[in-house]
């Protein structure tokens, strides 16, 4: 793996609004940026060689402006730049799994939708080996003084999760909230409807052990401020709810295959399409 981000560009608005991210990801962090643009294989073979040419010169064209501008604006950065023909959630999924962040534009619907993350970007955040980071071309919130924002399963809680979210806290200077959601068994039935109360126990308890899972990390990166909170209530709603204050969210992948490809859980879709921050999948084992 080499120490680097990558950035996918293709013009449009949101792997513009990924590019900056990209860049600012790379500076924070010290490392060389690099931008890449896959030359989506033609469907129809009949298309005039002409228009392909024009195509890959506008390509090529967009990755020396843009890291002509980067340099400029980042004095120092290191940015490369790399073309190539091929599928592009392949391509990009490959060239994920050889640095340590990747980050792609996600074409954002308003505040009610949220992400409409596309066939590619969900390709490759539930195929690659490494972080990804989905972006929109737009943020509509006002503010987000929210700190980072990480989704948790205390019953299988990996370390990778935890050694990103303090690592980039450290980084950006930010503050960290951990959540666990959970939710009653069915046998509770309508006592759970009578008694608003019912789980606060269970509540608490989860969210120490949240808080002993984190201790560990706490130590290793003392200067991070750290919560965790432990909520009943369906996972993917609750973490949609908390992203809408959040200036980045983290949540993990776990690293399985069906018979159709790999797959992203339901958490993992609904914030996705809705989160109006910044997104990043961490694989897990």
């Amino acid at each position: 793996m080499t120490a680097q981000v990558i950035a996918g560009v293709d013009g449009s608005d949101e792997s513009l609004a990924a590019v900056e991210w990209a860049a600012e990801e790379a500076r924070v962090r010290q490392v060389p940026l690099a931008l890449v643009h896959i030359e989506e294989l033609p469907a129809n073979p009949e298309i005039p060689l002409a228009q392909l040419t024009e195509a890959a010169e506008r390509a090529e064209g967009l990755l020396r402006a843009t890291a002509d501008r980067l340099r400029a604006e980042h004095a120092g950065m290191e940015v490369s730049v790399a073309q190539s023909k091929g599928r592009a959630a392949e391509e990009l999924t490959a060239a994920a799994n050889t640095a340590d962040l990747t980050v792609l534009g996600s074409r954002g619907l308003g505040r009610m939708t949220g992400f409409l993350a596309g066939s590619v970007s969900l390709a490759v955040v539930g195929a690659a080996l490494n972080p990804v980071v989905l972006v929109r071309a737009q943020d509509e919130r006002i503010a987000a003084p929210g700190g980072m924002l990480v989704g948790v399963d205390v019953d299988r809680a990996p370390d990778a999760l935890f050694a990103f979210a303090f690592e980039e806290a450290a980084r950006r200077n930010l503050d960290l909230r951990f959540l666990h959601s959970w939710t009653l068994p069915a046998s509770y039935g309508y006592a759970a409807l009578m008694d608003p109360a019912l789980g606060v126990d269970q509540s608490e308890h989860l969210t120490r052990t949240l808080l002993d899972l984190m201790e560990p990390w706490h130590r290793r990166y003392p200067e991070v401020e750290a919560t965790a909170k432990a909520v009943v209530g369906s996972p993917a709603l609750q973490m949609v709810e908390a992203s809408r204050d959040a200036e980045l969210v983290v949540v993990g992948r776990r690293s399985r295959r069906l018979p159709l490809g790999p797959h992203l859980g339901h958490v993992a879709q609904a914030v996705i399409h809705h989160s109006p921050a910044p997104v990043v999948i961490v694989p897990l084992t």
